[in-house]
């Protein structure tokens, strides 16, 4: 009696899939953090919410890599791991925040965390857009990222709302939820505008490296020291913003003159005659 072969397991379709879930991981997280967002009756509430949204982030990290290191980059992968970040970074901390302070102005601050969350759908769209190489696979990754990252977005208000639970602060009063709402609106505005910020995918060895990665701890340090260690990451997400706008404004005139050159040449060229 001939015994039945068995199949070989495909060891690059089980790897395949552990990029995949890891992204579904920061999906439960985001959408966990929705319900208790939604339900949310005290102060400590909304700030397990942002807990879950910490480590919806850290799956964010975490699946990229994943994917880079066992080579099972795919267009798959880029569109399930953008609709996670509809979720867990657009629609979950403009639900949070929303409730957490905005809901004190009616309509504008439901509004404003509208335009968040349709802020990141959009941001994402463009990024797959741009990201999708001719042959439909993601493109590797480019000194700079067009528009702000939608994790940075709003990992810039969950650490305002952790550093505001670490020291029992004001934030989510009404005195500044009009402070609040514009905060939201700028960050959305941040991410469908064409200012570039750092991806840091090219990082070298080098004295500038070396000196930002100083200048980042010891700051870090020192407003630790100084202040609560949650608003360490306050800082650093409002540095990184601030790298983006600092060098959008120095490199403009730049950018400017090329643009003006590159439009020169197209209208120079002839138009092809029949």
């Amino acid at each position: 009696m001939v015994e039945p072969r068995r199949k070989r397991i495909d060891l690059r379709k089980t790897l395949f899939l552990l990029p995949n879930m890891i992204t579904l991981a920061s999906i439960f997280c985001g959408f966990d953090s929705i319900r208790l967002s939604a339900s949310a009756t005290s102060d400590d509430d909304y700030y397990k919410a942002c807990l879950l949204l910490v480590y919806a982030l850290f799956f964010d990290m975490l699946d990229g890599r994943v994917a880079r290191l066992t080579k099972t980059q795919s267009a798959f992968g880029l569109q399930i791991d953008s609709l996670a970040d509809v979720v867990s970074f657009g629609v979950a901390p403009a639900l949070l925040v929303y409730k957490w302070s905005l809901y004190q102005k009616g309509l504008p601050g439901l509004f404003a965390a509208f335009v968040f969350a349709g802020a990141g759908a959009v941001r994402l769209a463009r990024f797959n857009v741009l990201s999708m190489g001719e042959s439909g696979k993601p493109t590797k990754p480019g000194k700079y990222i067009v528009g702000l990252p939608v994790p940075g977005a709003a990992g810039v208000l969950l650490s305002l709302v952790i550093a505001n639970h670490a020291i029992g602060g004001p934030l989510s009063s009404a005195k500044f939820a009009w402070p609040m709402c514009g905060l939201t609106v700028f960050l959305a505005f941040l991410m469908v505008s064409t200012i570039r910020f750092r991806s840091f995918k090219d990082l070298k060895l080098n004295a500038r490296t070396v000196a930002l990665v100083f200048f980042a701890v010891g700051s870090s340090a020192v407003i630790s020291l100084q202040t609560r260690p949650e608003f360490v990451l306050v800082w650093l997400l409002g540095f990184y913003v601030m790298i983006g706008l600092v060098e959008t404004i120095i490199t403009f005139p730049k950018r400017r003159r090329e643009a003006q050159a590159a439009a020169g040449e197209r209208n120079s060229v002839p138009p092809p005659t029949a």
